[in-house]
């Protein structure tokens, strides 16, 4: 895995020509095209189909399907994957899987082919410049068996120019007609959209692990961003998926910006996607309550009390979360025999699952409370103490 370490650092000509080459040719193009033929509707419209196509590929197809299996997909799904994953020109999914696992793997180590240790540069696209030794394609054994994959990894540089460069500019061909409809798809659904969907995605290895906060672990550099996630596809909640990397979701909560997860579930509502995989509330909570707490007393010595009480916060959280997904399963179980009840009957049935229900809620609600006023309390603690001469 490591046989790259200690070799000689040479820069990748055709990734850096292309990666320094398309953005100038995505500014000339878009400068050309502007004072020639301007830009109306068609242009933005073309642009944000291919970069969502494109973009969600990578994150929902590479990253979450392919690189985690957070979930299952059918072949159609994998195949547009395949397909719109090589229009970002991010390589083949074998390859793209095999260093995002060995990154989880090796996260900040010299092993990690794109650790931020080594500069916000070299983790966004310096890595992709640089050979340092034999490309290594391992732990990937499962991608490799997969037909459309290895398919996919055969043909990858003709199936990107295919549906990366080719495809938009026959799609404004077919849409407006001539030399602008060709010139149109080809420059905003193309090129332009190309070096977008680079740098958004590339954020995810630079961004993602410099900015913002780590609610969960601080085991690594990931960190969590609700701004960055806007940029990303959803990937900016960074520090929880290195914590919980077998989630579906990035954005666990409902208003969390995460258009890769709502992707994901809408695709199983058509049979698209299946067995989505959710790290249960309480695990998460009791994570984030654990890291918080060991934040709050790391270098200080810790009374025997605070830790009783911390306890007992867990086990009240989890028991509360643990009741709560009881009582809501009998109230659905409940919900099947509704029709053999009298209406008064199920009024009543009904106003005492909910009357549990909001117990339980209750129930944890007094453990979050708690843990805040234990933290509190200890931070006092902390404060009060002499400091040692």
């Amino acid at each position: 895995m490591s046989e790259h370490i200690g070799r000689p650092s040479n820069i990748n000509i055709i990734n850096s020509a292309f990666l320094i080459g398309m953005p100038i040719i995505a500014i000339v193009s878009l400068v050309y095209y502007s004072i020639n033929y301007g830009i109306g509707w068609f242009e933005p419209i073309i642009f944000v189909m291919f970069y969502l196509a494109s973009g969600l590929s990578i994150t929902a197809g590479y990253h979450r399907l392919f690189s985690h299996r957070t979930h299952k997909a059918a072949w159609p799904l994998k195949l547009f994957y395949a397909l719109f994953g090589a229009a970002a020109f991010q390589n083949s999914v074998i390859k793209w899987c095999s260093d995002h696992r060995r990154h989880h793997l090796e996260t900040d180590t010299e092993n990690d082919p794109y650790s931020v240790t080594r500069g916000f540069f070299w983790a966004h696209i310096g890595w992709v410049m640089i050979d340092e030794g034999q490309e290594i394609v391992d732990n990937v054994e499962d991608l490799q068996a997969d037909k459309i994959l290895a398919w996919q990894d055969r043909h990858i540089f003709l199936i990107g120019f295919l549906i990366g460069i080719l495809l938009p500019a026959l799609v404004g061909l077919a849409w407006i007609g001539g030399a602008h409809g060709f010139l149109g798809g080809l420059v905003y659904g193309g090129f332009v959209r190309v070096v977008i969907v680079h740098h958004a995605t590339f954020l995810i290895n630079s961004a993602a692990h410099t900015w913002g906060n780590q609610p969960y672990s601080t085991e690594n550099t990931s960190k969590d961003s609700a701004i960055l996630s806007f940029l990303t596809f959803g990937e900016g909640y960074h520090n929880f998926h290195h914590t919980f990397q077998a989630d579906y979701r990035n954005g666990h909560k409902w208003y969390h910006w995460d258009p890769s997860k709502w992707l994901i579930k809408s695709a199983s509502w058509i049979g698209l996607t299946r067995e989505l995989h959710k790290i249960p509330t309480k695990v998460i909570e009791s994570r984030k309550m654990k890291k918080t707490f060991h934040e709050k007393v790391d270098g200080s010595e810790i009374d025997t009390q605070f830790q009783e009480k911390f306890k007992e916060c867990l086990n009240q959280l989890r028991n509360g979360f643990n009741d709560l997904r009881k009582r809501r399963k009998e109230y659905k179980t409940a919900k099947l025999s509704k029709k053999s009840e009298t209406k008064n009957n199920w009024k009543a049935i009904k106003q005492g699952h909910k009357i549990r229900i909001k117990q339980c809620k209750k129930r944890i609600s007094k453990a979050r409370m708690e843990f805040k006023l234990l933290v509190e309390s200890m931070r006092l603690n902390v404060d009060k103490k002499p400091v040692p001469a």
